[in-house]
């Protein structure tokens, strides 16, 4: 679960009677599709063949660019989630992320959503005893992604989303 009950308005687009503009929007979505494909190499050695994910993260940057709706996009997210089904740790975790992102363009909250997945499957895939060490590089490594116009948006959702995206953010 990535989403609060109450959503915070300043990650509720303008025309859905939130803060966020669309050019914050797009912002968030390609941080999202930054921090999915940071990941995405961990599910393609897995899964060599399968591109959806990829093709996720393409469909946000597009849908960004103007290029595609954000229905393809949204729907992009849904096959990415398919790729994930019949696998586990790290590469199911990268699957994820790239769907949490490619829904951004839907709901734009879901850019924690690729951005805790990320982690999730950076963690799974280290070395035991590394796991959180690796997942604390990842989360900088994100935050360094950051756009400044977003940055203290998305730091301070990171603070009130924690608990529910796995305490990945701490």
């Amino acid at each position: 679960m990535i989403l609060p009950k109450v959503r915070d308005p300043r990650i509720v687009t303008i025309r859905r009677g939130g803060t966020l503009t669309d050019s914050d929007h797009r912002l968030l979505a390609l941080w999202a599709a930054s921090c999915a494909e940071h990941v995405l190499p961990l599910f393609e050695a897995a899964q060599p063949r399968d591109e959806r994910p990829r093709h996720a993260i393409d469909m946000v940057r597009a849908w960004v660019r103007g290029e595609v709706t954000m229905t393809r996009s949204r729907a992009a997210a849904g096959h990415a989630n398919g790729a994930a089904r019949y696998l586990r740790g790290a590469p199911r975790h990268a699957a994820y992320a790239a769907g949490q992102a490619a829904a951004v363009a839907h709901v734009a909250a879901h850019d924690l959503g690729a951005a805790a997945y990320a982690i999730k499957a950076v963690r799974a895939a280290a070395p035991e005893g590394e796991s959180e060490a690796s997942g604390q590089l990842e989360c900088r490594w994100q935050r360094d992604q950051l756009d400044e116009a977003i940055r203290e948006l998305v730091l301070d959702d990171q603070r009130a989303r924690n608990a529910i995206c796995w305490s990945v953010f701490e």
